[in-house]
């Protein structure tokens, strides 16, 4: 007879941090991670076992943990991920903070998020700001149906998804109050992406120093803002300088940079 392992012992032998270990394996056998603290005398199917080892053997090969969980945790609500879009992060509920920031102000707010992936910015500004009209583009087809469901589970029903690159699928005189976007901005020499494999290429960089996107999000930008709209982007923690010239050098006014809770400066806003 198959000996049944304890969940002490198969924590122990995945050659994972402890937080992610558990992660997985409460995952696996689909009960809460506190579960498994109470219990490790615990023993644990060998099938459920062998899941487990496969899980960790991806994890320790470099998948991220977002997507072996299905999910991961954004501005207090959980996202449900897959290869096909880049995992959250946390630096980027800066962006959130910024746009909510600006729309205090402004009753039923027009809002524009360009390249939305999983939708974690729109449907946390969706929820935050339940008057606001938004819509949010994004070119992958299946990026965009990992962020419907998103919004369908999380109850942000009124928001409109669109498939396009960038402005190309809005009508010509749409007009919002703010644009919001966390575009692909790592260069392409970037030693970082070696370790970002497993995430889509596409969402994490447009080649060469890897400000395009950026800069076709700058250089549009302003045709769909209203008087006093503003512009929120996030970047690399090196590029903030390179974003101000081009706002500048593109007629936008006012620009600001934030930094994250790193200390690195991640957002930069302007405006019309």
């Amino acid at each position: 007879m198959t000996r049944r392992p304890t969940v002490a012992a198969l924590l122990a032998a995945s050659g994972l941090p402890a937080l992610e270990a558990r992660a997985l394996l409460a995952r696996e056998l689909g009960v809460p991670r506190e579960r498994l603290l109470a219990h490790p005398e615990a023993t644990v199917d060998p099938a459920r076992a062998r899941s487990f080892s496969a899980l960790t053997g991806r994890r320790l090969a470099g998948e991220p943990l977002a997507y072996l969980l299905g999910g991961k945790e954004f501005y207090g609500r959980w996202f449900a991920v897959s290869a096909a879009v880049l995992v959250p992060r946390p630096e980027t509920e800066l962006l959130v903070e910024l746009a909510l920031r600006h729309l205090a102000g402004i009753e039923r707010p027009r809002v524009l998020e360009l390249g939305t992936g999983s939708g974690c910015i729109a449907i946390t500004l969706a929820l935050e700001r339940p008057d606001a009209q938004i819509t949010a583009t994004d070119r992958s087809h299946e990026a965009l149906t990992i962020a419907r469901a998103n919004a369908a589970t999380l109850g942000a029903s009124a928001l409109l998804f669109v498939h396009g690159n960038w402005f190309e699928p809005l009508p010509t005189r749409a007009q919002f109050d703010l644009i919001v976007s966390n575009p692909p901005y790592v260069a392409a020499d970037d030693p970082h992406l070696a370790a970002l494999s497993h995430e889509p290429a596409l969402a994490l960089t447009s080649g060469g120093n890897g400000l395009a996107g950026l800069r076709a999000i700058i250089e549009g930008g302003r045709t769909h803002l209203g008087a006093g709209g503003m512009l929120a982007v996030e970047h690399g923690y090196d590029q903030a300088a390179a974003v101000r010239a081009l706002l500048v050098e593109h007629g936008w006014s006012g620009t600001q940079t934030y930094r994250d809770a790193a200390g690195h400066e991640r957002a930069t806003t302007a405006l019309r």
